[in-house]
């Protein structure tokens, strides 16, 4: 059996924090921050009995931060280039060490994030970490790297803007410029000098406030500015791509399961081509899921390594608009259409640290609202499910943090900690009735996708061809669909509606031909209520069935 993968996604250093203080740009000190301990054997059963098989534990590696850990031989970082007071996560200072905010005693950070791979792994989980190839930090510098390792740009000709040996491309004779986004007011100013181009394909010297200014763009062998646009130089190999390479078998014999890649489609398929073969030759059961957002590179960089990429312009946007009544449940259709031939390859998600809570009031301000769209998301396909922590709590995210400010999204940015989290894990008799209610929702669907062997093996069916000639189904706001394996049989209806809607749902003979059952009448059980009704099936007849509001109904029936 191939278990669906659900993979619960953790904001490391908000997780476990148990101090509510939460003051606006408060320090570590002031609001606290979760460590890698507070992921007990407790906490980790709870989460895989949402039906989680994988945590993917955000923000481990060593990053900028403006809290001083110089006593412990952590270099400082400069105000100037860091955003927050936590800093970002992907501002990477040392590829080689571990963030110092998650540990309980600092110099025993690795050994903490080893014990926590191992406890995770006891608890029937695997482990996702990040990889942030495309940038780091302006002030790079590792204090952890293996005996005879060079350090970033430490051979670099920063006379050139570009050479395919270099791991940066340098702004030739002018300084860093800080001044859009940094006020010195008494301090020293932070000097780079020549400049480094930033993260985001900025290759001046004085980006703006809107940028990614706090990293380096790390330099693949591609010339950006070059006469004729792009150029490729990957012959010989770059140093970067080695470079990295040894950074993921690193982490890779720590014992984790899966790298995320932040900004994947940043970085050469070429790269990942080299560095997927290289990693998987070593470590054949290590999955590699992209953070890609253009549709027409997406099978380029499967064919280049990736196993999962995210489907956030196609599914995500699609569902989060059905959801908030911008487009129709139909709709939905032409999104698994247009990526048939890569559909097991595609990673679906209602949120995560980058997109806003669904609870906010920049999505649709009620938890309850995304059931139908999680349903669909859960149980539509094989392909993996992603889950970030609070979501099934309807998390609101709608605090002014600081840097972050006041977005509908959970920080990435400040120390902060998440009440709903707090009382869904640490504090259970406090959560309201409208969380548990919550809670019950995701963990039923979310049993039913990593339980049912339909769901992670079977085939699909979908019903919208047929269905929106009804007069008895909207096709604006309902969505369904077929699962089956051996004589299993699910029947999906979801209901993106304010109202309860009694349906007549009707099953083409073609369902029944592809799928291979006969016309018989079945005791089926609503998985979601655990109620029973009998079905009568027939080719191209209706069956009968009351949606409630927000929700659906997934029947299972034995069949023949």
């Amino acid at each position: 059996m191939n278990r669906k993968i659900v993979i619960y996604q953790v904001f490391t250093r908000l997780f476990g924090n148990r101090n509510l203080t939460n003051k606006k740009n408060g320090s570590i000190t002031e609001n606290g921050s979760g460590k890698m301990a507070d992921f007990s054997d407790t906490v980790l059963q709870d989460i895989k009995q949402l039906g989680v098989s994988h945590i993917w534990f955000t923000g481990i590696i060593r990053h900028a931060t403006k809290t001083d850990y110089t006593s412990f031989g952590i270099p400082k970082q400069h105000p100037a280039v860091v955003k927050g007071t936590a800093g970002s996560p992907y501002a990477i200072t040392d590829y080689y060490d571990i963030d110092p905010d998650l540990a309980v005693n600092v110099d025993s950070r690795m050994e903490e994030w080893e014990a926590l791979i191992e406890r995770t792994h006891k608890n029937g989980m695997q482990v996702i970490m990040d990889f942030v190839p495309n940038h780091v930090a302006r002030e790079y510098h590792s204090i952890k790297r293996p005996i005879g390792v060079k350090d970033f740009g430490e051979e670099d000709d920063t006379d050139k803007h570009f050479s395919p040996n270099n791991n940066f491309y340098y702004c030739y004779r002018q300084a860093f410029d800080s001044s859009s986004f940094f006020s010195v007011e008494g301090g020293k100013p932070y000097t780079e000098y020549p400049a480094k181009a930033t993260g985001n394909d900025r290759f001046d010297h004085s980006p703006s406030v809107n940028d990614w200014y706090e990293t380096v763009k790390l330099n693949y062998g591609m010339d950006y500015c070059d006469a004729g646009g792009k150029s490729e130089h990957y012959v010989p190999t770059p140093n970067t791509w080695n470079k990295m390479v040894d950074i993921l078998l690193f982490w890779a014999s720590k014992g984790i399961d899966a790298f995320r890649c932040d900004m994947a489609e940043m970085v050469p398929t070429a790269f990942w081509k080299y560095a997927t073969d290289c990693v998987k030759a070593e470590y054949p059961h290590i999955l590699f899921i992209g953070e890609v957002y253009n549709p027409t590179l997406y099978r380029s960089y499967i064919h280049s390594g990736f196993d999962y990429l995210y489907d956030k312009v196609g599914m995500y946007d699609c569902v989060r608009d059905v959801i908030c009544g911008h487009r129709s449940a139909s709709e939905l259709t032409y999104q698994w259409q247009s990526l048939d031939d890569i559909r097991e390859h595609m990673l679906y998600f209602l949120e995560n640290h980058d997109e806003q809570r669904i609870a906010s009031d920049f999505f649709c301000g009620d938890g309850q609202k995304a059931i139908p769209g999680l349903i669909v998301s859960s149980l539509l396909q094989k392909n993996p499910l992603l889950i970030y922590a609070g979501q099934e709590f309807g998390e609101r995210g709608m605090d002014n943090e600081g840097f972050s400010g006041m977005d509908g999204r959970t920080t990435i940015f400040d120390y902060w900690a998440v009440p709903s989290i707090y009382r869904g894990y640490f504090d259970k008799s406090q959560l309201t009735l409208s969380e548990q209610t919550l809670y019950q929702s995701y963990h039923k669907v979310l049993q039913i996708a990593s339980k049912e062997r339909a769901i992670s093996d079977g085939l699909f069916f979908d019903l919208m061809y047929i269905n929106p000639s009804s007069a008895y189904f909207n096709p604006s706001v309902q969505y369904a669909f077929l699962r089956r394996y051996d004589k299993e049989l699910l029947i999906v209806v979801v209901n993106f509606s304010y109202e309860s809607l009694d349906t007549r749902l009707q099953i083409p003979a073609h369902a029944f031909e592809y799928l291979g059952f006969t016309e018989q009448e079945v005791e089926a059980t609503d998985l979601l209520n655990d109620t029973q009704m009998i079905l009568k099936l027939q080719k191209d007849d209706y069956i009968e069935v009351s949606v409630p509001a927000y929700s659906g109904v997934v029947l299972k029936a034995i069949c023949s």
